[in-house]
């Protein structure tokens, strides 16, 4: 029977390379604070860019599409859902927003978790939302041939309500003892809900919703800011490779956290220096936009792509950030680099 250990288990987690991961992210929130402070306007716009990219980056990793268009169109709820996979999208905008507004207030004990998974297929038919899952679950990978095998087999469903009070309970004992640091303690209560797959369908959606939720609470809100689902997106492969390293020997209680949680305190890490990348693009918010469009370039090392530069500059419309290359090829500042999809530019 797998029991959850938030006590011991996590000091044997405090190696010299996540010690240093740690320090390093305690040191990002304390500049956080300061640049909430003196950019709270400009930082709108990050905010409004991150939903979206969030939204579709977390049901991407799901195989679940939709147009960049319409995905905007559905985020801002200028739109009302088409089909299934435009209905779960509209469902994860759904929760999300609500964990940006009131994560202060949101405690994940079994009831809440079962109402946030609700929300996510409130605009879904049927009633797949809100409840466990009704029969046996396996995490499958499909080989180079197209073969499927068993990656990991959950928790059964008849167990799952039992074993989802209890990792609940262990969880926010240790959350309230506060005797191991919560940049730790969130992954490996991560790990343990994946392990678990408690639901039919969207657990892996559920699993970075309450991973957002959980930084949140312990006061790490980059994530609002800079998509931690598109970063995860990124590194898809390193992820799946990270969880079954951490997965291996669950069930007997002889698996390692240690591959999970270096690779959410690198999230962590990648999503901070992004965001303050980004506030310090913000500063030159008085230059014109072609004037800041140079800017980036020119702070960039080595290539860059049009995708780049609208991240760090989320204000500025895909139309002009198309025009001032142009501009700034005819004018040999910057050359063109390769064609279709993979074009980037390099300054001369």
């Amino acid at each position: 029977m797998r029991t959850f250990d938030y006590n011991a288990s996590p000091e044997k987690l405090l190696t010299p390379e996540i010690v240093q991961m740690v320090g390093s992210i305690h040191e990002h929130k304390g500049k956080q604070e300061l640049f909430l402070e003196a950019n709270i306007d400009e930082l709108k716009a990050l905010l409004e860019v991150a939903l979206i990219q969030s939204t579709g980056a977390s049901n991407r990793i799901e195989g679940i599409y939709t147009s960049d268009i319409r995905l905007k169109e559905l985020v801002s709820q200028k739109a009302e859902p088409r089909n299934r996979s435009e209905q779960e999208i509209a469902g994860y905008r759904e929760v999300l927003a609500t964990i940006h507004g009131s994560y202060e207030y949101i405690t994940p004990r079994p009831g809440i978790i079962l109402q946030l998974h609700r929300d996510l297929y409130s605009y879904s038919q049927g009633s797949i939302g809100g409840s466990y899952k009704n029969s046996d679950n396996v995490i499958a990978e499909t080989d180079m041939e197209g073969n499927q095998k068993a990656r990991f087999i959950p928790i059964p469903a008849f167990q799952t309500a039992e074993t989802m009070d209890e990792l609940c309970t262990q969880f926010l004992e240790a959350w309230e003892a506060d005797h191991i640091d919560k940049l730790v303690l969130i992954p490996m209560f991560i790990l343990d809900f994946l392990c678990i797959h408690p639901f039919n369908d969207g657990n892996g959606r559920m699993s970075r919703l309450l991973t957002l939720l959980l930084f949140y609470k312990a006061g790490y809100i980059v994530g609002k800011y800079v998509s931690m689902e598109m970063l995860i997106e990124k590194t898809k492969e390193t992820y799946y490779e990270t969880l079954q390293a951490s997965s291996t020997g669950w069930h007997e209680n002889e698996n390692s956290y240690e591959p999970f949680v270096k690779y959410y305190l690198g999230i962590m890490l990648k999503a901070y220096n992004e965001f303050e990348s980004r506030v310090e693009h913000l500063k030159h918010r008085r230059l014109s936009k072609p004037e800041r469009i140079k800017v980036v370039i020119d702070n960039k090392v080595g290539k860059i792509t049009k995708k780049e530069i609208m991240e760090l500059c989320p204000d500025i419309s895909k139309v002009t950030v198309e025009r001032t290359l142009t501009e700034l090829v005819k004018s040999g500042y910057i050359a063109k680099v390769g064609s279709g999809p993979s074009t980037s530019y390099v300054r001369i």
